[in-house]
């Protein structure tokens, strides 16, 4: 079984199934990861499901669209490597990914 790691701010690991061809998001609401909200129900209008990918995964997941820069962008908790979860498709390549959850989400 795939799996991703979801890594809250106070250092609680969530390791959830990874589901083909789901957002990360969608993942995450669907395993109730605390911290991934997902209020805009995955239009990257509200910056709920913010992640921190792991410095070792960013290659591999890409960074940030210019449509999640403007999500981004307002965030104080941003990183280079921050990325919106429900723009992040995941596939069977995935397994194994890690990422960090910022204390609040905007």
């Amino acid at each position: 079984m795939s799996v991703v790691t979801f890594i809250s701010h106070d250092g609680e690991k969530h390791e959830v199934p990874l589901e083909d061809g789901e957002s990360l998001m969608q993942i995450g609401v669907s395993n109730m990861v605390p911290g991934i909200d997902g209020d805009c129900g995955g239009e990257a209008a509200c910056g709920t499901c913010h992640v921190i990918v792991d410095d070792s995964w960013i290659d591999a997941v890409g960074r940030s669209t210019s449509v999640e820069e403007e999500m981004l962008a307002m965030n104080p908790e941003r990183e280079p490597t921050s990325r919106l979860s429900c723009q992040m498709r995941m596939s069977e390549d995935c397994d194994g990914l890690v990422v960090r959850l910022p204390e609040f989400q905007m």
